[in-house]
């Protein structure tokens, strides 16, 4: 967003508050600047020169979750999240709190391998010790080795199409099991299934950070490996790099995939006459969990309900919606509210009675996984490959 894009966004709210709808950080700190529409303000005083930067400031402006809740309420359209994202960029240099966890993003993304290998190490010593300090909100244990490494076309025997798959860092690096199944899937629908050499991290946890430049210099490197495959989509297991990808990149570098697509929307076609899932004896009920950027952002909803009917579960609806807390690095800056968000959710998901908790987002897995200790959670992934492999 260039600086002028930017004052106009700011300058089109009305301050009407509609924002604080269903923003889970204003229910979980009910003040102004815990919402859309003073964190907007904040921003607008800090270009008109009426406030300075401050800690507190700082921490109103990175504490907002990025969930995109917000979006569609705003009655004169506002972009909230992307002013948000530039503000975050203004913000970086006084920004003390994450200065540590900028180092530490910037290297893990700039050498992926090498900081798996670090953390595969390290990681029966490193993760329990940050879990118990309070650091690390969740403690996850990793994969034998990445999904991807190097180029990989997976034929299938009576090819039906192409696509090719988007892995991203938390499926590569810690649910490759994931991506397996995804590619079992399509294989067994007829999908010569691409892995490109190349594919970066989609920049998403840059721009949280306020990183703007280091996200558009992997964005056009994503554009440069994926923009020349021949394929009728680019599938990813991860919501955000979906959105990142598809509306995202436009406003970055002025150009996006169009074809990337949730894996839901892709299948929901393609799965019509399922046998029933084999996934486990006794899990005949689910409940599902909507992931913040497959919602809000991106609108898809039904799909993945659709499918898990198709294949025979029976749905159990929680009481009402909202965000498990997560929110990437948000879940380490902002740890007791990214708890208390979870908890309500995994409350609301027990009381369905459900045998499992089933959902369409890597990094929703890692927070509902650690709230709750007797059921399952499950990527719609998993319960697919189960009923048509």
């Amino acid at each position: 967003m260039k600086e002028e894009e930017y004052l106009k966004e700011l300058s089109r709210c009305v301050r009407c508050g509609s924002c604080k709808a269903f923003c889970p950080t204003y229910d979980e700190d009910v003040t102004e600047g815990m919402a859309a529409r003073g964190r907007l303000t904040l921003l607008r005083g800090l270009s008109l020169g009426q406030l300075t930067q401050s800690p507190v400031i700082n921490d109103r402006v990175f504490s907002c979750i990025l969930c995109g809740a917000c979006a569609g309420l705003c009655p004169p359209g506002v972009d909230i999240t992307e002013a948000l994202y530039h503000g975050r960029n203004i913000l970086k240099g006084s920004d003390k709190k994450r200065r540590y966890l900028r180092l530490l993003t910037k290297f893990s993304i700039k050498n992926p391998d090498l900081s798996f290998r670090l953390l595969k190490m390290l990681q029966h010593i490193l993760f329990p010790y940050l879990t118990k300090k309070g650091i690390l909100p969740f403690q996850s244990q990793l994969p034998d080795s990445p999904l991807r490494d190097e180029h990989y076309i997976y034929k299938a025997a009576k090819k039906r199409g192409r696509v090719a798959l988007f892995t991203g860092c938390s499926v590569n690096f810690l649910y490759p099991h994931l991506g397996e199944a995804l590619i079992n899937v399509l294989i067994k629908s007829g999908y010569e299934v691409v892995l490109p050499q190349g594919e970066v991290c989609c920049g998403m946890p840059f721009r949280t950070l306020g990183l703007e430049e280091e996200a558009i210099r992997l964005a056009e490197k994503n554009m440069r490996v994926f923009g020349k495959l021949k394929v009728e989509a680019i599938l990813s297991l991860c919501p955000t790099c979906i959105l990142a990808l598809k509306e995202q990149y436009p406003k970055l570098i002025g150009d996006g995939m169009d074809r990337a697509m949730d894996v839901s929307s892709f299948f929901i076609d393609k799965i019509k006459s399922p046998h029933g899932s084999r996934l486990a004896p006794h899990a005949e009920s689910v409940t599902y969990h909507d992931p913040c950027h497959l919602n809000y952002s991106l609108g898809i909803k039904k799909e993945p309900r659709e499918i898990l009917k198709n294949i025979g579960f029976e749905l159990i609806e929680a009481e009402g919606e909202g965000c498990c807390g997560f929110g990437g690095l948000f879940s380490i800056s902002y740890k007791d509210i990214s708890r208390s968000l979870l908890q309500k959710r995994v409350d609301a998901y027990l009381r369905t009675g459900a045998d499992t908790i089933v959902t369409s987002c890597p990094g929703c897995i890692m927070q509902l996984s650690s709230g709750v200790k007797d059921k399952k959670v499950f990527h719609v992934i998993e319960l697919i490959e189960e009923a048509a492999c």
